[in-house]
């Protein structure tokens, strides 16, 4: 990536010199001279994203609101909660009894636009399923997903997961490994098979 030591925000050159248009949610400030440019990919549209990669994670979103509600609202919208600090995902996690089901989400192309689908299929497929329905969204509430993942005990950071826990105990999870490059319905299949054995 070619550095710059002038960046107007919403466009940046990469190192091709083709344009690049994005959103930049402020400009950048004062000692950092560069960007990361990724591409977000939710279902068919893709858009590129413009992220302060030398800027501490867990004190800002990494990526533009506007760009990431689409992705919430495909959890939301089939009754996920979701937690946006440590203290709402203790609230929904060690302190709320019986079985729920965590989802950290993710602007992953390859492997959260499967995951969502594959978590609705799974839900609408069984009688047997998850008492409380919770999700984080990695990247962008970093604090809240980083409380997540300290229940998921044994296993390290992985964005998109879905995991599975009784009382707070975790009994089940899909890691980013067994959810890129698989398609929804097979994803769908563990999960149906997780829920009929600890719901």
């Amino acid at each position: 990536m070619r550095r710059r030591s002038s960046v107007p925000a919403g466009r940046v050159t990469v190192a091709t010199g083709a344009p690049v248009r994005g959103i930049l949610r402020e400009p950048l400030p004062a000692g950092v001279d560069w960007v990361g440019c990724r591409q977000l990919i939710h279902r068919d549209i893709r858009l590129p994203l413009i992220m302060h990669h030398p800027l501490p994670l867990n004190t800002r979103s990494m990526y533009d609101e506007r760009l990431v509600a689409p992705m919430r609202e495909e959890l939301t919208r089939i009754g996920f909660a979701e937690r946006r600090t440590p203290e709402e995902v203790d609230r929904a996690i060690r302190e709320t009894p019986g079985t729920t089901l965590v989802v950290v989400n993710s602007v992953c192309g390859c492997s959260a636009r499967n995951a969502r689908p594959a978590v609705a299929a799974a839900l609408q497929s069984v009688t047997s399923k998850p008492a409380h329905l919770t999700t984080v969204f990695a990247g962008q509430d970093a604090a809240a997903t980083d409380r997540a993942r300290s229940y998921f005990t044994g296993y390290a950071p992985s964005s998109p997961s879905i995991a599975l826990l009784r009382d707070g105990v975790l009994v089940h999870i899909l890691e980013r490994r067994q959810i890129e490059g698989r398609a929804p319905q097979d994803i769908a299949a563990d999960l149906v098979a997780a829920f009929e054995q600890h719901c």
